[in-house]
């Protein structure tokens, strides 16, 4: 198919935040993508550590306002945005005053992983696709970038496979080396359960469910495989080229080409 709009769902986007690969990708893709043409939309937490006057943040009120239920508990969901300068790339924010005040991304300052990150994801992802719902736009491609988008290619393919916005779009998934370790929550494919999806039918995944699963998961429901770079972890890999899904190896630092190649292949 001919791909003319992409929806890059990043876990996070330089200069928000600080520089590393996962952050750099998250501008640079997009950016690259945007200049050649294609209409985007961008999407990343609003992490705590975000200066929102340096940064220039405001809440879309006419998206903002919905309340996402997590275990029986309702969840207000914020939506900001902001502009990176000189590429104008636009940056919607998803907020929420009980998972995205604290500083950290997935630890604390003492380096402990946060016990809720799994719910954090689960709303991140309902918020996105919540709010993409409300643009009423179609993405011909969902590009999921960095763990907190992990759940995204389920959540479409199962909770939101009959929304027209959602129903034809192609989902990738860019594998890298997290480096994070720890379980992601208790209960979390309890809370993962949504629409039709329910601990039932994730009975292949661990219960313990961790950074390494969580991608699994990703790697499951998605319809192709990039690598980000070349230090995967070698399960992951392994795991994702047994398949059978179009993988990407990695492409280097002029990755435009090849991955608008890869998305006309989907």
């Amino acid at each position: 198919m001919e791909v003319k709009k992409i929806l890059f769902i990043n876990t996070e986007t330089v200069p928000y935040v600080p520089e590393n690969k996962v952050s750099i990708m998250g501008k640079l893709v997009p950016e690259k993508i945007q200049s050649n043409g294609y209409e985007i939309r961008t999407f990343m937490p609003k992490w705590g550590s975000i200066n929102e006057r340096r940064g220039m943040l405001h809440e879309v009120i006419r998206l903002s306002g919905m309340n996402i239920i997590i275990d029986g508990t309702d969840h207000p969901l914020i939506i900001k945005v902001a502009s990176i300068p000189v590429s104008r790339l636009q940056v919607y924010f998803i907020d929420n005053d009980d998972y995205f005040t604290r500083k950290g991304i997935e630890c604390d300052e003492k380096g402990n992983t946060f016990t809720d990150n799994g719910e954090r994801a689960i709303f991140f992802a309902r918020g996105v696709l919540e709010t993409v719902k409300k643009l009423r736009w179609t993405p011909d491609i969902i590009h999921c970038q960095g763990w907190m988008s992990a759940i995204v290619p389920l959540y479409v393919k199962e909770a939101y496979k009959d929304e027209p916005c959602f129903r034809d779009c192609k989902i990738v998934s860019s594998l890298y080396d997290a480096k994070i370790e720890g379980t992601i929550g208790e209960d979390f494919k309890k809370c993962l359960a949504f629409g039709n999806i329910n601990e039932d039918s994730l009975g292949n995944y661990n219960e313990n469910f961790d950074f390494k699963e969580l991608e699994k998961l990703a790697i499951d429901f998605s319809d192709g495989i990039i690598e980000m770079d070349t230090d995967i972890m070698p399960e992951l890999k392994t795991y994702a080229q047994e398949k059978k899904k179009p993988y990407l190896p990695y492409p280097g630092e002029d990755f435009l080409e090849s991955y608008k190649a890869f998305y006309n292949t989907l």
